[in-house]
């Protein structure tokens, strides 16, 4: 499956945001999908993941409550909703779907197509 993220940008503390992932292929409804992110200096880390079939989501502790990830099968879209946004959710955010499906895996490596990357700046 081939990734493509957008809507990122720059917002206040406390803001929202919504990052979009368009994907290509046939079997997108069977995969799992995963936003990660990566600050300045630090590795990539997993934010939210939805898995393939079955839908089930699982959360980093430091965006529960905050971020809501959904996809929609019929139009190959995921999504993150990010509100009540912090400085230290400062980051690149990339999409990534795996193969491994009805369970959310948090490694990147279970990962095997990633987009791009876009940028979330969190500043006043």
């Amino acid at each position: 499956v081939q990734l493509q993220a957008s809507g990122g940008g720059l917002v206040q503390p406390g803001g929202s945001l919504r990052l979009s992932c368009a994907a290509s292929g046939p079997t997108f409804s069977r995969y799992t999908m995963g936003w990660f992110r990566q600050a300045p200096g630090k590795e990539r880390e997993f934010v939210a993941g939805v898995s393939g079939n079955n839908g089930i989501t699982s959360y980093a502790a430091s965006v529960k409550g905050r971020f809501t990830i959904s996809r929609d099968n019929a139009k190959n879209m995921v999504y993150l909703q990010m509100n009540s946004l912090k400085p230290e959710d400062t980051a690149v955010y990339y999409c990534a779907g795996s193969s491994i499906q009805n369970t959310v895996v948090k490694t990147a490596l279970a990962f095997g197509s990633w987009g791009q990357g876009t940028q979330v700046t969190v500043s006043s």
